[in-house]
């Protein structure tokens, strides 16, 4: 695979946009019910709500099948989030899913450390972002530690998730070209980034002013938005993946060859 070019990034939106048009129901019901489990887990103390951050990466292939389903013409049903429980996935996404909570636990340690604790404080609400010590802390230094850790590791957990899944890739190899993946593309997935974040702060724009004389509703509103963003984002960045590795296979069937068009 050549370099692409960085307007392909809007490219893989329109293609997410596509996919998802051609079963909107069903694609947002599985991020309805994914949305529901996460309610579930968030009530477990502490270990429910490390338990989402771990299980993303399983359920995070369940979006990648469902687009794989409506570009082969099979219709999304609720049990394929439960595509990444199976083995020999399973284990493997789950040591990914802890190895992206490390890497989130390094990054916000150093960065608190390097605030003298002020940016945990100011993330747990212990203290308002606008008062003196919070002025007076190194946040600056502390963001961009946090940006230096944090965008090798998202580079590099990007497509672990799926090559596990669909290449059959052990850990450290989906990690690897998942990397350099990323890297070689990296003008696209910065206007993809940009674009997808200026979709969401138009949509938010829009929906607070239509709603925004009411607080309860515009909440109310902006979930589903969020809902169906979510599923957008997941349609456009299987399109990302099927332009950089392919046309994705049956889980277990590529017996961990690497993709040829990858790094």
């Amino acid at each position: 695979m050549g370099k692409l070019p960085a307007s392909t990034g809007w490219l893989w939106i329109k293609q997410g946009f596509d996919l998802f048009r051609q079963q909107p129901g069903s694609l947002t019901s599985l991020a309805m019910l994914y949305a529901m489990l996460n309610l579930v887990l968030s009530i477990v103390p502490m270990i429910g709500q490390l338990a989402a951050i771990v299980l993303i990466p399983a359920f995070s292939v369940a979006f990648m099948q469902a687009c794989a389903d409506v570009e082969q013409g099979k219709r999304v049903v609720p049990a394929l989030l439960l595509s990444g429980f199976r083995k020999p996935a399973l284990p493997k996404l789950v040591a990914v899913g802890l190895l992206y909570l490390s890497a989130a636990a390094l990054a916000i340690g150093l960065a608190s450390l390097v605030s003298d604790g002020m940016l945990v404080k100011l993330l747990t609400g212990k203290i308002a972002h606008d008062s003196a010590e919070v002025r007076d802390a190194s946040l600056g230094s502390a963001l961009l530690l946090i940006l230096a850790i944090g965008l090798p590791a998202a580079m590099a957990f990007c497509f672990a998730a799926p090559l596990i899944y669909f290449q059959n890739m052990g850990v450290g190899k989906s990690i690897f070209y998942s990397f350099f993946g990323v890297l070689r593309a990296f003008k696209t997935f910065v206007v993809f980034a940009v674009s997808q974040f200026g979709l969401m702060l138009l949509l938010s724009q829009i929906v607070g002013a239509l709603f925004g004389g009411s607080p309860t509703l515009f909440v109310m509103v902006m979930q589903i938005v969020l809902v169906l963003f979510s599923v957008l984002f997941h349609c456009a960045f299987y399109a990302s993946y099927r332009q950089i590795f392919g046309n994705p296979v049956a889980p277990g069937a590529a017996a961990g060859n690497a993709p040829t068009d990858a790094p």
